[in-house]
């Protein structure tokens, strides 16, 4: 099964899909270091340094499934509520992939956002801190969430993902909170189980194809 891991950041979501299925995967990220980070946890996968958004355009129908996570800061509660009047609009990126997989793919697909300070432009499934845009149903995972999520330091979101990374903090643009790259990922066992049900849906599918004939 070939994937694309889109804004591959640490890898969160794909962290557990080893144990979902014999998988190739081709993971793309903007920031060297994430990738490399990315690179040495899932040696085998396929790290690209590049445009995920673009990437996306050129690339898509070589994939079976595709995951993608666009930046979350303009469209975050966290972006509102902040203290330093920052305001930007809206990134529009996050629509214009929903639109274009939905349409173009044909595929299982995914498009993962935090849960935003909006009303939704489409309607996503909500699942624990994250909305999902998908051409499947989600099933409704339950997960023991981190208390005081948006405040809990680096070890304590680390703890709770069951995962760290070594050395020093990484910081992403202007943010100079040490835990936020690991606040950025998907807790693996919400990545795997929505892996697995797209899987689910792909077997299906290809045993009612062989079943006509």
């Amino acid at each position: 099964m070939k994937i694309l891991n889109l804004y591959a950041c640490l890898g969160g979501n794909r962290y557990k899909w080893d144990e979902v299925a014999d998988i190739e995967v081709t993971a793309v990220e903007l920031d060297p270091e994430l990738a490399r980070l990315y690179q040495e946890r899932f040696p085998n996968d396929t790290v690209i340094i590049a445009d995920a958004h673009q990437y996306l355009l050129d690339h898509y129908q070589d994939y079976d499934f595709i995951w993608s996570s666009p930046p979350c800061p303009t469209h975050s509660k966290m972006m509102k509520a902040t203290k330093h009047n920052l305001r930007f609009y809206p990134d529009m990126k996050l629509y214009e992939e929903i639109v274009f997989l939905n349409h173009f793919f044909n595929g299982k697909w995914i498009v993962e956002n935090v849960n935003s300070y909006y009303e939704p432009l489409i309607y996503p499934q909500k699942i624990n801190r994250h909305y999902y845009w998908a051409n499947f149903r989600i099933p409704n995972i339950k997960i023991k969430q981190l208390d005081n999520f948006s405040k809990a330091k680096r070890k304590e979101v680390a703890k709770w993902l069951g995962f760290d990374y070594e050395g020093k903090n990484i910081y992403i643009k202007n943010n100079h909170d040490p835990a936020q790259v690991l606040r950025n990922c998907i807790h693996p066992e919400e990545g795997k189980i929505i892996l697995e049900t797209a899987l689910g849906i792909i077997r299906k599918q290809n045993i009612n194809q062989t079943e006509l004939f």
